[in-house]
């Protein structure tokens, strides 16, 4: 359940970061007119989302064994690409998000109601079709389909909620740490998630070394006890893993968790500048009061 939840929390607030973004800048701009393409959109990439994940569950049930151990594994292993690919993108981006988001809204206002509406579903759709993998594979792993949508729901509705509170201006978090510490866990989630999706391709018999068990703690974690359950659930552990798991996730979580850690390089220093008249100081400022709500600000100021 913490995973998913922690997966569904994640997209979620970037995904409810977005759209406050995109409606506080309609809103200050005086266009509310422009509102309601723009909620087509997010609720057009909601129903794709969960039909994306419908699909997924019950497309699979007719398969044979192999054809679900395969179907899983190959899965497992995009899911955990697209889950690194996020963590790294969002923690480079984060702070330039805001103008990201008004430059192609910007465009989008420009060209019509179609291009509004598909600039929302395009940038809420990505987070949706995500989480609707990962959690499929999540499910696949644990082999119950209760506590990870249990998990996945409370982790999106209590995004929804911050997100409704980052728009109104009473929550403010630095979100640079935020998505540092919840990136660094899910790298950790992600490790289990792509070594069961590697015993999956094993049980498919795409990969070799299914009965080469490096260790087994079964008598001393077992599956069925609380902690087990618990392991399972948060990291996917498996107290008897082949060979070829446990080099999958040492290989995976080793390198991947330095690189998302280390320090990025320091900015080089701006060259001095003569400054500028201060009759020109009133058309400075006037970006800052031009922009949106505190909580439309809050990935710029706290990038």
């Amino acid at each position: 359940m913490f995973g998913n939840y922690l997966i569904g929390l994640r997209e979620g607030l970037e995904a409810s970061l977005v759209v406050c973004i995109l409606i506080a800048y309609l809103v200050k701009t005086g266009r509310r007119d422009r509102l309601a393409p723009v909620w087509t959109g997010v609720a057009a990439a909601v129903l794709v989302s969960m039909a994306f994940g419908a699909v997924l569950q019950f497309g699979s049930s007719s398969l044979t064994f192999e054809a679900q151990e395969a179907l899983g594994g190959t899965l497992s292993v995009v899911a955990v690409g697209l889950v690194t690919w996020m963590v790294f993108w969002m923690r480079r981006t984060a702070r330039h998000l805001k103008a990201e988001l008004h430059g192609r809204l910007d465009a989008a206002l420009a060209m019509g109601t179609f291009a509004l509406v598909a600039t929302a579903f395009l940038a809420v759709g990505r987070e949706g079709l995500e989480t609707s993998l990962f959690i499929w594979t999540a499910v696949q792993a644990t082999d119950d389909g209760v506590r990870p949508l249990v998990g996945a729901v409370l982790g999106l509705l209590t995004a929804a909620v911050l997100g409704w509170l980052f728009y109104r201006g009473a929550l403010r978090i630095n979100l640079a740490k935020f998505f540092t510490w919840t990136g660094a866990m899910l790298v950790v989630v992600a490790a289990g998630v792509l070594a069961y999706g590697f015993h999956d391709l094993q049980e498919a018999g795409w990969l070799p070394g299914l009965h080469s068990t490096l260790f087994d703690v079964s008598s001393t974690i077992p599956p069925d006890s609380w902690y087990g359950t618990l392991l399972k659930g948060v990291l996917n552990f498996q107290p008897d893993p082949t060979a070829l798991q446990a080099a999958v996730w040492a290989l995976y979580l080793v390198p991947t968790m330095a690189f998302f850690l280390r320090r990025p390089a320091a900015a080089p220093a701006p060259r001095p500048q003569q400054a500028a008249p201060a009759a020109d100081a009133p058309a400075a400022d006037a970006p800052a009061r031009a922009a949106g709500p505190a909580a439309a600000d809050a990935p710029a100021a706290n990038g």
